[in-house]
């Protein structure tokens, strides 16, 4: 489809295959292309489910960080169960919102008039016009787009939005830090981590959210920031927002050490699933342990395509934790 030609087609049922493995069902075509080693079941949508809440928790229910008080068209990129998408779309009735995934999820029978769902392959170049949306949201994507296709994608988040549009990027490094410095090289945690960032290698970047202040302003996007916003992995803060967010977090957490290892952990790794099972349980723990005061790094960037007009009224969105300590507080452990 050329970009003058912008519709839709049937679902390819290729995207609709699934292979089981140790229990779990996975996409054919996700993990023989390696695009995607997560699950697809209903398991996993509620996984994403419950970290939009997560996110809706930390981010105190502001879906849009940009200054855009009116959006006409957004993107959402990796819509998984379309649980942002569809507040989106009930958010902005006037809006059309389109939620874009490599696969099919079963979705409910009352999406709002406003929502379209759209399948397609996010490491191949966008067919979508140029000069066409107010917002592209893309969330969680380190895990599905390739790692040497990160700045053609943002080039074709670039130009697809129209003069003056912006992207909004939120991502986890999956890299165990600890508030305190008490976790170390050895403990699963920090074991869980590098061979995360191990077994996705070459396929996927696991250090590209470090990067996207970098990619955002190489691509062309202007009045790009960035926040480093902590996601406490269980209750130890002293501060009530934070043991919130955190309480909230754990059973998130404990799913995804095991979803997102399963697959690339043995058929990568080449780890037997017992070892796998074992290091999960002794890394939900640790997660578990207020002692290590435990998070993964939440990097959140937004970036201006230049042109348009400006919202001099309307600011954007900072998260509360940067509002109140700034970037410096935290850095990440590479």
């Amino acid at each position: 489809m050329d970009e003058g030609d912008f519709q839709t087609v049937p679902v390819d049922e290729t995207y609709r295959d699934v292979i089981l493995h140790h229990n779990r069902e996975y996409q054919r075509y996700a993990v023989e292309h390696g695009v995607y080693f997560s699950p697809v079941d209903d398991d996993e949508i509620e996984y994403f489910q419950y970290i939009h809440g997560l996110f809706n928790l930390m981010f105190e229910n502001r879906l849009i960080f940009p200054p855009i008080p009116h959006p006409r068209r957004i993107l959402d990129c990796g819509s998984g169960s379309a649980s942002w998408a569809i507040d989106a779309a009930e958010q902005y009735p006037e809006c059309e919102v389109i939620g874009l995934d490599i696969y099919p999820y079963p979705m409910p029978e009352d999406l709002p008039a406003n929502l379209e769902l759209q399948i397609d392959d996010l490491n191949s170049p966008s067919t979508f016009p140029s000069n066409h949306f107010d917002l592209v949201h893309s969330r969680l994507m380190s895990g599905g787009i390739h790692a040497n296709r990160w700045i053609n994608y943002l080039t074709d988040v670039f130009r697809i939005l129209r003069p003056g549009g912006w992207c909004q990027m939120v991502e986890i490094y999956f890299n165990a830090q600890s508030d305190n410095g008490t976790l170390t090289p050895n403990h699963a945690l920090q074991v869980w981590s590098q061979s995360y960032m191990q077994s996705v290698q070459p396929y996927k970047d696991p250090r590209a959210p470090l990067r996207l202040q970098q990619m955002l302003t190489e691509v062309g996007f202007v009045e790009v920031e960035t926040r480093l916003v902590t996601l406490p992995l269980c209750g130890w803060s002293n501060d009530p927002r934070d043991h919130n967010i955190g309480e909230a977090s754990r059973p998130i957490v404990h799913r995804m050490l095991s979803s997102l290892c399963a697959y690339p952990f043995t058929q990568v790794l080449g780890m037997s699933q017992t070892d796998v099972q074992l290091l999960v349980a002794q890394a939900r723990s640790e997660a578990d342990n207020p002692a290590f005061k435990a998070y993964f790094p939440v990097y959140v960037c937004i970036g201006r395509k230049p042109g348009g007009s400006r919202q001099p009224s309307y600011t954007a969105y900072v998260p509360p934790k940067d509002r109140k300590h700034g970037d410096a507080r935290k850095r990440a452990r590479h």
